[in-house]
């Protein structure tokens, strides 16, 4: 049986790396780490637990990552410090100084997981996963912005080029500044593969143009929840086409993606994901999904 492969973002989940936070979130110092005022770290584990049943709940595998009191309180938002390919695992170095350490955890689970390594990206390179877009198997897009640089876009473009793979960099605005997150997924969160959430005011206007000569429609979020939520109510997890699990609170986001034909759970996360500046798709690494 496949055991990893995903160059897609809405085929079923299959396999799935994820950390459970613990003493490292807990104990986090918010200034440090750039968490809002909702930010209580014991209710944001309880939260976790909740957010972890809902993707068990789908039926996928989860690949633990346990918080050993390492520090590393953003280590729970798995999505970004490694992407998965048909092809391998590829390792990627950290935007945000603070979480330099993470990729060496992945690779750690994807070793005793027995998936490859397909390469690294390294210094002055720069990736996180959260700025990486599969358009569809052959066209990955990359946000060039705060955490990701062009140095980085490049490396990527090396590796993937000889499984023909295109790797297009597209400029993200500075948004909130460089200590906030503005990835290219704060700002689109695919849905199946000819749908997509969008935030339309920051998205970049070739990436746009892009996801139409691909016949990919676009539900277009309430811009009020966009700003109240600090874009989090775009950061959907897709667990197959067009069944997503969402934060709660934000009613005008839910009714666009039903109203396009989408089954949506949510689960409280104010402490977490509204705090912590990372939604469900943050919160988790797929390694395997099934194609659509």
């Amino acid at each position: 049986m496949k055991r990893y492969g995903s160059q897609e973002m809405s085929g079923k989940l299959m396999r799935v790396v994820m950390r459970r936070p613990g003493p490292s979130l807990r104990n986090a110092d918010p200034s440090a780490w750039h968490y809002g005022p909702t930010f209580d770290g014991a209710r944001a584990v309880q939260q976790y637990g909740h957010f972890a049943d809902l993707v068990a709940g789908s039926g996928a595998e989860i690949l633990w990552l346990e918080d050993r009191d390492d520090g590393l309180a953003d280590a729970m938002f798995t999505h970004d410090p490694s992407l998965m390919t048909d092809y391998g695992a590829i390792i990627l170095n950290m935007g945000k100084p603070l979480r330099q350490r993470e990729p060496e955890l992945h690779e750690e689970i994807y070793a005793k997981a027995g998936i490859p390594i397909l390469g690294r990206i390294e210094a002055p390179g720069t990736i996180e996963g959260g700025d990486c877009v599969w358009v569809d198997r052959a066209t990955l897009a990359i946000g060039r912005g705060v955490r990701s640089n062009q140095a980085g876009i490049e490396q990527m473009a090396a590796l993937l080029a000889p499984h023909g793979i295109t790797v297009l960099g597209f400029d993200l605005p500075l948004w909130q500044g460089e200590e906030a997150c503005l990835h290219l997924m704060s700002v689109i969160s695919p849905l199946a593969d000819d749908l997509a959430l969008v935030h339309a005011p920051l998205l970049p206007a070739t990436f746009y143009f892009l996801l139409k000569e691909k016949g990919i429609r676009l539900v277009v979020a309430p811009e009020e929840e966009f700003a109240a939520s600090n874009g989090l109510n775009l950061n959907v997890l897709p667990t197959s086409p067009r069944k997503v699990i969402m934060v709660e609170g934000f009613p005008g986001t839910r009714a666009v993606m039903e109203a396009a034909g989408c089954e949506v759970k949510t689960f409280a996360a104010d402490a977490l994901c509204i705090a912590c500046e990372g939604g469900p798709t943050c919160l988790t690494r797929p390694i395997l999904r099934l194609a659509s």
